[in-house]
């Protein structure tokens, strides 16, 4: 690595956005009340968007599972943003001033993931990157506030992680006022500056087929946010799912696949299930093996797969001939008995008949045939 690219980047560990005596200008007074005439009489501009169709202005919550690639997502749209290029590879960004707050790395770390993330292309002078800031409540909020003074053309102001900058709970608040009046601070930047202001957070341990309360937390922090991005793949795959909704957002789901030598999300084309659904049928598949004449309800709570996609999906894989069904939805894989959960026992055949076999044997006691184990008719049509 050489040490041009670090030239380029405004990395600051700290004074980026907290400088110590900076009284830069107050935040421009905006306006929250109108009579009913002047609101219908005012033109608006259009919502501005750092990313088309996917993370427009206000605040937006960014949340997944430890580990699953949220800060190279969001550094790598950053990166995006600032340069006007195109976000996760394939979304045309109009460039604009970005602040970065990695609050859980070190400038060597952020170093060495931009020069991935960047490859031979220069590092754009317009996104700033700081590893420390304030908590929201003792000042934080105002540091962000003349950031965005300082840069009126600012698109985006990504927080990596929300936890770092939140503060403490003020006493006597329940737990979904506490996250609500936490997500009030960083709301209120986003509504002040029209600007793209994205929390990274966790999802919870626990699955759901809602995927907004897979967000770590109480409901307050969903509730306060104007968007809700969910990012998830499976372990030890390539391709994960980017589920999005909001005020300004339609709701969507959109197929994702890590790059991890360009440390980059790649959007793929299509619904996710055409990129995910092999994974999904060989998690259905092992856990119908262990437990035959299974529900998809049952087969949902035992994969942690949402019980939409377990649904549709367990008729396309028994017409395929991956499993079988009976009259009451219950799955099993082929070959195994939908009684006992074993593999069918072939009938044992009779012996065919022949000259010195076709007529009784006198002094001995004639045999039956040993009956066939009736199998499924399902088994039958295979």
């Amino acid at each position: 690595m050489t040490n041009e690219r670090p030239s380029h980047l405004r990395l600051v560990a700290g004074d980026a956005v907290h400088v110590p005596g900076d009284h830069g200008p107050a935040p421009t007074p905006f306006r929250t009340s109108w009579t009913a005439d002047e609101l219908m009489s005012v033109t608006f501009p259009p919502t501005k968007w750092a990313v088309p169709g996917v993370i427009a202005e206000g605040l937006n919550l960014l949340a997944g599972p430890p580990k699953v690639g949220k800060s190279w997502l969001s550094l790598a749209t950053a990166v995006a943003v600032a340069g006007g290029g195109k976000a996760l590879e394939a979304i045309e960004v109009e460039p604009g001033p970005v602040l970065y707050l990695a609050l859980e790395d070190t400038p060597r770390r952020l170093q060495s993931r931009m020069s991935k993330i960047l490859g031979d292309k220069p590092a754009p002078r317009g996104l700033t990157l700081s590893t420390a800031c304030e908590t929201l409540p003792r000042g934080g909020d105002q540091a962000i506030a003349r950031w965005l003074e300082r840069n009126p053309g600012a698109r985006m102001v990504v927080i990596d992680v929300f936890a770092k900058i939140r503060g403490t709970t003020p006493p006597g608040l329940s737990a979904y006022d506490a996250d609500y009046t936490a997500m009030g601070r960083a709301k209120n930047l986003a509504d002040t500056y029209g600007v793209a202001v994205v929390l990274v957070h966790h999802v919870r341990k626990m699955g759901s087929d809602d995927f907004l309360e897979q967000v770590s937390g109480t409901n307050g922090l969903a509730g306060a946010a104007d968007a809700t991005l969910v990012l998830k793949r499976q372990r030890g795959t390539a391709d994960g799912v980017l589920h999005v909704t909001g005020r300004d957002v339609e709701e969507a789901e959109y197929a994702m696949a890590f790059q991890p030598a360009a440390g980059v999300w790649h959007l793929l084309d299509g619904p996710p299930e055409d990129h995910t659904l092999g994974e999904t049928r060989a998690t259905i598949v092992r856990y119908v093996r262990a437990n035959p004449n299974s529900t998809p309800k049952a087969i949902a709570d035992g994969t942690s797969l949402s019980y939409e996609n377990v649904r549709k999906t367990c008729p396309r894989m028994a017409s395929d001939g991956q499993l079988c069904v009976d009259a009451n939805s219950r799955y099993r894989v082929p070959g195994i008995s939908a009684h006992e959960g074993v593999p069918a026992v072939p009938g044992v055949p009779e012996p065919a008949l022949t000259s010195t076999n076709a007529a009784s044997h006198e002094g001995q006691t004639s045999l039956p045939a040993v009956p066939a184990v009736p199998a499924h008719e399902e088994d039958a049509r295979q």
